[in-house]
């Protein structure tokens, strides 16, 4: 899935009604999970998010729709999406918006996350 990562300038907000979720999804991203989801066959899977090494800034997005969530992951729920995440993950998640956006050029999701400092030029990884 392509992510592009957006350095917030902002403080970041506890997600509405979810005080515990690191993460919140927009509609535009509930929505294109949920068809992922119901094209693929995947109910009852989990969204997985997480920060791994990559791109020339450090850290970059992992996505990908889980049978099964891993052992010590956080997990919650939001809109109808399973949502899962680890420790490690969630301290860089922390406050961060995704969105999915569409356009002539391409689609993917786009992360607003205030614990970014700085990405790279193509905006595909962050540092923190």
């Amino acid at each position: 899935m392509d992510t592009t990562t957006t350095p917030a300038s902002n403080t970041p907000v506890a997600p509405q009604g979810e005080p515990s979720s690191p993460v919140r999804l927009t509609a535009a991203a509930v929505a294109q999970v949920k068809k992922v989801i119901q094209d693929q066959g995947f109910q009852d899977y989990f969204f997985s998010i997480r920060v791994v090494p990559a791109g020339c800034s450090g850290l970059g997005y992992d996505l990908n729709l889980v049978r099964e969530m891993k052992a010590g992951d956080l997990t919650w729920e939001q809109d109808g999406v399973k949502i899962a995440t680890d420790a490690l993950s969630n301290k860089y998640l922390s406050g961060t918006e995704i969105d999915f956006v569409s356009s002539v050029t391409g689609a993917g999701f786009k992360f607003n996350n205030p614990n970014a400092k700085s990405s790279c030029g193509c905006g595909t990884s962050f540092s923190t």
